[in-house]
């Protein structure tokens, strides 16, 4: 398994886990745990599209992903400091 492999599959992992946590009442989906997982999971999973196997369908799904849960700890960290 490649570096990449190993760098998308991490990503996976992190949604999921961050999914199910949110979809079984385990994690606040618009906290900033569930976020950030979210956000650095899409970016691992970018990362192993950009540098090995690009997908053009994939690619923007994970770059959305990840614009979503950026904007999400944007508006968190707005909240907090207003």
């Amino acid at each position: 398994m490649s570096w990449t492999d190993a760098a998308g599959l991490a990503g996976v992992l992190m949604i999921l886990v961050a999914y199910a946590g949110a979809a079984l009442g385990r994690l606040d989906a618009k906290g900033a745990w569930s976020l950030l997982a979210n956000l650095i999971g899409a970016a691992l999973i970018l990362v192993s599209l950009l540098v090995a196997d690009f997908n053009l369908s994939s690619t923007v799904m994970e770059g959305s992903w990840a614009l979503v849960a950026f904007a999400g700890l944007v508006r968190l960290a707005i909240k907090r400091r207003g």
